[in-house]
């Protein structure tokens, strides 16, 4: 197995995916660098060096006056519970974007996690199995004296590697470039996590305080497991769908309509059970109200699991029964 795995992983580096999908995440982190620093000098000289508090509270000053004013309307219980989290921080006395590079890994992974982590790993795990097809080489591998289901996992397998080498490689790399510019300061910095909601009221009694390292930590996790949720899925399509590109375009349309769904499927609620709507699992983290009623932690991580077996159980159901011609 350890062979047929080290095969695999020479097929993946030789055709450059990891490559390429490293260079796409160093741009794209040098891209938003870039843009947060220029908005920082451009607060910086318009308002002067204003202390973390006043900022918050001038914020906070915002929000109520949208709300007084009637602008908040369709977002009043979005925007009290907001208030009210944001003044949470205030009575803490911690400040929830401590400047360096932490928060921005912080951010970039919060950003990251829905659309442009699957988008990486939809790169990697669209043609394991359907480049088999389009080469010629399916009838090879289906007629060797190795069990169809070990060649299978043996693929799974690299494919799990790889996802954990991307994920690395995003955490490095934006902490990396971003503290180059920022600072590599911030890492012990407090950060207030466990909000919840009840009766349409913020709940703080969960809440509890955590260094920021430990927190970014609890991100990387949940991000490293909607990366292998949806790589598992492009996996299945792969073993499935025949052609590299159908694969490719039925998974950027399932994570494009998970983005939209999300802002619109608060009175849908069977919606919760698509795996698309699912993937923004750090908002847990930090965010009191879920997108549908319902929805927790918990319920999205199995919701996910659920999935990611499932397409596992299609995908070797199908491979192992696929007929050589």
């Amino acid at each position: 197995m350890v062979n047929l795995v080290y095969n695999e992983m020479i097929k993946i580096t030789g055709k450059r995916r990891l490559f390429v999908v490293a260079l796409i995440i160093a741009i794209l982190i040098s891209l938003f660098t870039y843009a947060q620093y220029q908005q920082a000098a451009e607060n910086l000289k318009r308002f002067g060096d204003v202390d973390w508090r006043t900022a918050l509270e001038q914020r906070i000053a915002g929000w109520e006056a949208r709300l007084a004013n009637g602008g908040g309307r369709g977002d009043e219980g979005e925007l009290k519970l907001r208030i009210a989290q944001q003044q949470y921080y205030l009575d803490q006395n911690v400040n929830p974007s401590e400047p360096g590079a932490p928060t921005f890994v912080r951010g970039f992974v919060e950003n990251g996690i829905s659309l442009l982590l699957p988008l990486m790993m939809m790169i990697v795990a669209a043609d394991l199995v359907s480049s088999e097809h389009s080469s010629g080489t399916i009838k090879v591998l289906l007629t060797r004296s190795v069990k169809r289901w070990r060649i299978l996992l043996s693929k799974y397998l690299a494919l799990l590697l790889s996802v954990s080498i991307i994920i690395t490689l995003f955490g490095l790399l934006s902490a990396i470039i971003s503290g180059i510019v920022f600072g590599f300061q911030g890492w012990d910095a407090p950060v207030l996590t466990g909000f919840s909601v009840t009766g349409g009221e913020l709940d703080t009694s969960a809440v509890r305080i955590i260094p920021q390292w430990e927190f970014i930590l609890m991100e990387m996790g949940l991000a490293w497991f909607v990366s292998v949720v949806v790589a598992t899925i492009t996996f299945m399509l792969s073993v499935l769908v025949r052609t590299t590109a159908a694969v490719m375009g039925i998974m950027l349309a399932c994570l494009i309509a998970g983005t939209i769904l999300r802002s619109m499927v608060g009175s849908w609620e069977t919606a919760k059970y698509l795996f698309m709507v699912n993937l923004e699992l750090i908002d847990y983290l930090q965010d009191a109200e879920p997108p549908i009623a319902g929805m927790s932690l918990g319920f999205s991580l199995l919701v996910l699991l659920l999935w990611g077996i499932g397409a596992l159980i299609v995908s070797f159901f199908s491979f192992t029964r696929r007929d050589v011609y």
